[in-house]
């Protein structure tokens, strides 16, 4: 009885519920992903990579406006306040999502040849209307993750991401779909997700007129330096398929580095989850001037992160041939005869990477928490110019994509210790706690599970 308890309790908890969100979500997209990479020959492939890794970035560009900042803020508002707060929210998305559609139509409009021939018409003809219609729903998101609300993340994201993976499995195995075909089915299932949460009340928009300058001027000021944190961050992943598709390689080597990449995911899935649930309760710490408790919850999510990371790593390490056939086939194994790539070993110079995520996150989550967004901001720009540079080199000199993977390694090394230098003079940090913290939080899981277990019996 005791047993069971304790694990309602664990199911409830809002990291279990944020973990188990996004590993669902991840599920959905690594089958997706893999169901596509064996429908469509490499160049057709490449072509969504590119679509799909274009609209991310834009995606970025267009909630980093105001995601950081609505989640800190409303940690610590009273309730009129905080519907000020959420129209305002609303407001900046609504003239962002326009401002970002008139842009890229006239893009497509004045370059139609270029953009065909570099493989992005996907992404210039469909991406406003997905941007446009995906709105409520990725607004309602932020409010529920500032509210801690992950039952009602977990359902929204299973209603999206499986009801694509649906529609990817139904057209493998029967409709055999164009890629334009596919991306109406997305834009349909996007629309259906948005209306269930404005017919909810979740996503905001019906307080728009309860936004103010006031609180306009509190989200932009926070704002304007995470958007380009968040460019930045998403620079750091888009950069290298960028680059690579620019190059001589094209879009079948875009296609081959997109197997790698996706996998990153695999490892990021519990650092997603951790830092969406320790962001809001460091912020609410700071704002209530809690510094001990900043520091504590800092310590204790990058000691966890790093160890779990630590073993998914090795997995990824050791299994690399294994997760390259699940997820893109036979055609994705050994050396490639054009580019001489070979996936595996990029996956396994990608697990190295993973190890050294954690504490990268964490820094920036913490100095976004303590209200220095700023300094957030310079530690990835010196992270996204070192990337480029390495890409650039990789690419272009050396014609090697492992050396754009390892880049990922110097640029991620770099932000560590930028972040926590950064981080360190705000909170007197001792990096020997990160590692005690981590394993305390581990011993002390361990010790509740044994009791509960006895207690059973």
């Amino acid at each position: 009885m005791a047993l069971v308890k304790t694990l309602n309790k664990i199911i409830r908890e809002a990291n279990f519920l944020s973990l188990a969100g996004n590993l669902l979500f991840a599920v959905f997209g690594f089958a997706g992903f893999a169901i596509l990479a064996r429908t469509f020959p490499l160049n057709v492939f490449g072509e969504w990579v590119l679509y799909i890794s274009s609209a991310t970035f834009i995606e970025m560009f267009r909630f980093g406006i105001t995601n950081w900042a609505i989640i800190r803020y409303l940690s610590g508002v009273e309730k009129e306040q905080r519907l000020k707060y959420i129209g305002s929210n609303a407001l900046i998305i609504l003239i962002a999502t326009i401002g970002i559609a008139i842009v890229i139509w006239s893009f497509h409009l004045a370059f139609p040849g270029p953009i065909k021939r570099a493989g992005y018409e996907l992404f210039f003809t469909w991406y406003p209307f997905l941007a446009l219609i995906n709105m409520p729903f990725n607004t309602a998101l932020v409010i529920m993750q500032a509210d801690q609300r992950f039952g009602k993340i977990l359902f929204v994201k299973t209603l999206n991401s499986g009801g694509f993976f649906f529609v990817l499995l139904a057209n493998y195995l029967f409709f055999k779909m164009t890629l334009t075909q596919l991306v109406w089915a997305q834009l349909g299932i996007n629309l259906v997700t948005s209306a269930i949460c404005v017919i909810a009340g979740w996503d905001g928009m019906r307080h728009i007129r309860k936004a103010t300058r006031e609180t306009n001027k509190v989200l932009l000021d926070f704002g304007k330096y995470t958007i380009f944190t968040l460019i930045g961050t998403n620079l750091l992943r888009s950069a290298d398929t960028l680059i690579i598709s620019l190059s001589p390689m094209g879009t079948a080597a875009v296609a081959l580095y997109s197997i790698p990449m996706k996998l990153t995911e695999l490892q990021q899935i519990p650092l997603r989850s951790f830092v969406a649930t320790a962001f809001p309760k460091m912020s609410k710490a700071s704002m209530q001037g809690k510094i001990e408790e900043v520091k504590e919850l800092f310590y204790t999510y990058s000691g966890v992160l790093s160890y779990l990371l630590l073993v998914i790593s090795v997995i990824t390490f050791v299994f690399a041939d294994f997760f390259v056939l699940v997820l893109g086939g036979r055609q994705y194994l050994g050396n490639d005869p054009i580019t001489g790539v070979n996936t595996a070993d990029i996956v396994r110079i990608f697990s190295v990477y993973g190890l050294l995520l954690p504490i990268d996150r964490m820094t920036g989550a913490g100095l976004d928490s303590i209200n220095k967004p700023n300094r957030n901001f310079q530690k990835v720009m010196y992270m996204a110019i070192t990337n480029i540079i390495g890409d650039l080199i990789a690419v272009f000199l050396f014609k090697s994509l492992a050396l754009v993977a390892i880049a990922s390694i110097l640029f991620t090394a770099l932000g560590i210790w930028v972040g926590y230098y950064y981080l360190d003079k705000q909170l007197m940090l001792n990096y020997r706690k990160i590692f005690t913290s981590g394993i305390d939080f581990y011993v002390s899981m361990y010790q509740k599970f044994r009791k509960s277990k006895q207690l059973s019996r």
